[in-house]
């Protein structure tokens, strides 16, 4: 794949060295702060020691007085109350830190998980009918768009309370209270919460009422794998929260967590928003995407290690069943792109196969998005009615475009990067048509290459260790955080060998007298390009710690990508 490479503007020198000196770190770890926005000394002293006491005041969101006050009456008078969540690992942990909060304040619940494999698979009318009998609904990871819902839940005389972080529409639900920061309402300080951070808001702040704040604490793990899993900007509040959501994961999961993470083979190690992100969270998603969600509801609540194992074991099962079908829809996708579409002409692509599953149209969709670098809609049937899983890509709000083509919807939610919609089959050539031309008109000047983003040029020789061990304090790594990625240029390849025809290229390099080792994994359309010793390269890469066995070389350099220059 060949991407096209892009470094930052330097920033003002003066900021650059007035951090380094006041931190005592490298001047490239000062100027990438500075790119990524942490230009001053409290910022910088901020991003390195996250702390508890970086969470905002949970008073300061607009509607919270009311929710607090209504919930606690609802323990106190022993009200039954029911949680609505979505079926992704953020309704699912939404779900879990409610329902164990309120079972700690002496309460039990019930909850209800929509089936995605229903047209009517949201919060409907139908679903409240069937818990007539509650006082109080709480609506988690959803509801902001449940204007009807809501207004038939008042005619039952069932109270609402949405905890929700989707993109209200113009008319808000009258709920008995909306937690949402992006309420216009709204002047909570940080806008970018998961549904599940609004859950354990609201829970932040009953036990502040309360005097009891340190009793919503151990619920940031679960907090912390919703952030990480819902691929929200991991800064401020996100960064705290994650932060001590995985210290907890490492010192004491709680027992349906702890086995989740032995059936994966993680039990052992130590655990990064890596591992949640690619392990721990596609597994809690599959019971949802392939079926019944609830399965990983009742996972992560239970208290008893045998049957937490073997509810792990169903996700575990259920996971592979799903990689299956996954890989199996992109390869069809795939075929379908070359068989309808022209890439020179067609800049969106959006295909529709009837009989495609929909647990992993979404998956498949950002895998097409990021594949050819333009947004991507995967569609399929399901029980009459086209749903549809959309995936953008930088510079292209998708749900502002889908917003455009509304006409030719039954509905559609999501934000700027993803979205869902569903339309009758009739309109699948109307709204690909209208779709396609403001999607052009937007996209048409742009070089439709993946990008990839270099947070600075060094030198083999500044990799030293005071610059590794800064480099381990920008973790945990995720959106808005990425890992740092580097850019040396002009390395001679002393030792090179691939393995598996060149799917794993390892080589050492050198640069004046500094020599690493490098690895590149994916690079079948390149390996042959270093055809002998001697070669040299500008690389771009990561920097990855190796275990303390590898003296040699204690650290390793992750190839993204490579240009030979001789």
């Amino acid at each position: 794949m060949e991407y096209l490479w892009i470094l930052p503007k330097s920033p003002e020198k003066e900021i650059i060295d007035d951090i380094a000196n006041s931190l005592g770190i490298p001047e490239v770890i000062a100027r990438i702060l500075v790119n990524r926005n942490i230009d001053d000394i409290n910022k910088s002293k901020a991003f390195f020691r996250p702390a508890i006491s970086q969470l905002q005041n949970p008073f300061l969101m607009s509607d919270m007085n009311k929710a607090v006050n209504r919930l606690i009456e609802a323990i106190e008078k022993k009200e039954n109350i029911l949680i609505l969540g979505d079926c992704d690992v953020d309704g699912i942990c939404s779900i879990v830190i409610l329902y164990l909060f309120l079972k700690e304040m002496g309460i039990t619940p019930r909850y209800y998980i929509p089936n995605r494999f229903r047209y009517d698979s949201g919060i409907t009318i139908e679903a409240i009918n069937n818990h007539k009998d509650v006082s109080l609904m709480i609506m988690v990871d959803c509801g902001i768009t449940a204007v009807e819902q809501v207004k038939h839940a008042n005619s039952l005389n069932i109270d609402t309370i949405i905890c929700d972080h989707h993109i209200p529409a113009e008319v808000l639900p009258d709920a008995y209270a909306i937690l949402n920061p992006l309420k216009p309402d709204c002047t909570y300080p940080f806008k970018h919460l998961c549904g599940c951070g609004i859950v354990f808001k609201l829970i932040e702040a009953i036990t502040k009422k309360l005097n009891k704040l340190t009793a919503s604490y151990p619920y940031l793990q679960f907090v912390a794998v919703a952030t990480m899993a819902d691929i929200v900007p991991l800064t401020d509040e996100n960064r705290a929260i994650v932060y001590y959501g995985l210290e907890l994961i490492n010192e004491a999961p709680r027992t349906g967590l702890k086995a989740l993470l032995d059936i994966t083979g993680l039990g052992t190690k130590k655990i990064s928003s890596s591992q949640i992100v690619f392990i721990v969270a596609p597994r809690i998603n599959a019971v949802g995407r392939l079926g019944d969600a609830s399965r990983a509801v009742n996972l992560l609540i239970c208290d008893d290690y045998e049957r937490s194992n073997k509810l792990a074991e169903i996700l575990e099962q259920e996971n592979a069943t799903r990689s299956k079908i996954d890989h199996a829809t992109f390869r069809e996708a795939e075929n379908l792109i070359n068989k309808i579409m022209d890439l020179e002409q067609d800049i969106p692509i959006i295909l529709y196969e009837s009989e495609w599953h929909p647990g992993v149209i979404d998956i498949v969709a950002s895998r097409i998005a990021e594949k050819y670098c333009r947004p991507a809609i995967m569609m399929t049937t399901v029980n009459g009615i086209v749903k549809g899983s959309a995936r953008s890509v930088d510079g292209f709000d998708i749900f502002e475009v889908i917003k455009q083509c509304e006409d030719k919807l039954l509905q559609f939610g999501g934000h700027k990067y993803a979205a869902g919609l569903s339309l009758e089959v009739e309109k699948i050539n109307e709204f690909r048509e209208a779709f396609n031309e403001i999607a052009t008109q937007i996209l048409h000047k742009k070089e439709l290459k993946p990008q990839l983003l270099i947070d600075a040029e060094i030198h083999l020789e500044d990799i030293t260790n005071c610059f590794r061990e800064t480099l381990l304090k920008f973790t945990p790594y995720g959106p808005a955080n990425m890992r740092p990625v580097f850019i040396v240029k002009n390395v001679e390849v002393i030792s090179y060998s691939k393995t598996n025809n060149g799917e794993k290229i390892k080589m050492k390099i050198k640069q004046g007298n500094i020599v690493h080792e490098a690895i590149g994994f994916n690079f079948l359309d390149k390996h042959h390009e270093i055809d002998k010793i001697g070669k040299h390269l500008d690389i771009v890469f990561v920097v990855d710690e190796l275990e303390k066995s590898h003296a040699k070389f204690p650290v390793q350099l992750k190839l993204r990508d490579f240009k030979v220059i001789n």
